[in-house]
């Protein structure tokens, strides 16, 4: 397993808690996937998952050498909660990224407490590329 690059997110859950009261499902729908809002909101501190969640699409476009920006859709990458951890799933704009650097994989993991979230990706190469 070849490193292609690393991403990590440091943000404060009070930033994210403001944006959600203030712009509500417009934020929500455009940040988060289906699958992330009903994780995030089936969680009992819900406003340092979607923190956490928000965090790790960051990491996850650092590592890949770029940040978010126009064009690229936040939903590009979802946080999938699994038994065993998390992994990321990645499409759009941003899977096209990803195989123009040949990276078959990002790695993933995320913690938060009450004030702030972080996440930290590895992106590496595919098997034999």
């Amino acid at each position: 397993m070849e490193l292609v690059g690393i991403g990590t997110q440091v943000i404060e859950c009070a930033r994210v808690r403001r944006l959600i009261d203030r712009h509500g499902e417009a934020f929500l729908g455009q940040v988060y996937t289906a699958r992330e809002l009903r994780y995030c909101n089936g969680r009992r501190h819900t406003t340092e998952h979607f923190t956490a969640v928000w965090a790790a699409k960051e990491a996850v476009f650092r590592s890949l050498g770029t940040t978010w920006r126009p064009g690229v859709a936040w939903t590009d990458v979802e946080v999938v909660a699994e038994a065993g951890g998390q992994r990321v799933e990645v499409g759009g704009a941003t899977a096209e990224r990803m195989r123009a650097r040949g990276v078959g994989a990002v790695l993933l993991t995320t913690a938060h407490c009450r004030a702030f979230a972080t996440a930290t990706a590895i992106a590496v190469r595919e098997a034999g590329g």
